[in-house]
This record gives structure tokens, C-alpha cells and sequence, in this order.
């Protein structure tokens, strides 16, 4: 049998849930805007990636990391993780290929 889960982790858990479905939206809307980006960088001819966008990116989430408590190495590889995902879609719709 198994122990029953006392209240103040269950609030906890709770808390959690929601906060990653919160982050799970938050997801989809920013790859919506990014593909948005990658069509019209495919239209225009501009290139699926942008260093210098991401460099200053980088440095920007790295500061708000420092600034929220958060260790600034997980949001760089977080956001790096991401950056590739994004850069994947600009591809794609730059070879014409979608998704």
C-alpha cells in the first residue's frame, strides 16, 4: 500500500503542473511568432540564422537568469536548445520544405 502524499506536496505538485503547462503555451506561442519569422526570412532572402541576434539573446536571458536566481548556464543551454529548434524551421521554410 502506498503512503498517502501529504497536502503541502500535493499543493506543490499542483503548482508545478500548472506552471509547466504555462510554460508549454508559452512554447507554442514563441514558435509560432519564430515561424512567422522563418517565412518571411525565406521571402526576403535573409538567412535562417542570425548570430548576432542570438549572441544578444544569449546575453540578455543570461542577465534575466542572474536577476531571477537562476543559474545563467541553464537558461544559455535552454535557450540554445531552443535557438536550434527555431533555426531547424528557418531552414526548412528556406528550402521550401515546411516544417
Amino acid at each position: 500500500m502506498t503512503e498517502p502524499v501529504p497536502s503541502q506536496l500535493q499543493q506543490y505538485r499542483r503548482s508545478i503542473d500548472n506552471l509547466d503547462a504555462a510554460l508549454i503555451h508559452i512554447l507554442a506561442e514563441r514558435f509560432k511568432v519564430t515561424q512567422q519569422v522563418g517565412q518571411l526570412k525565406a521571402r526576403i532572402g535573409l538567412p535562417p540564422a542570425d548570430a548576432g541576434r542570438e549572441r544578444e539573446q544569449i546575453q540578455r536571458l543570461r542577465s534575466l537568469a542572474e536577476s531571477s536566481h537562476l543559474d545563467p548556464d541553464f537558461a544559455e543551454k535552454l535557450l540554445n536548445f531552443i535557438i536550434n529548434e527555431v533555426i531547424r524551421h528557418h531552414v526548412a521554410a528556406s528550402d521550401g520544405s515546411g516544417d
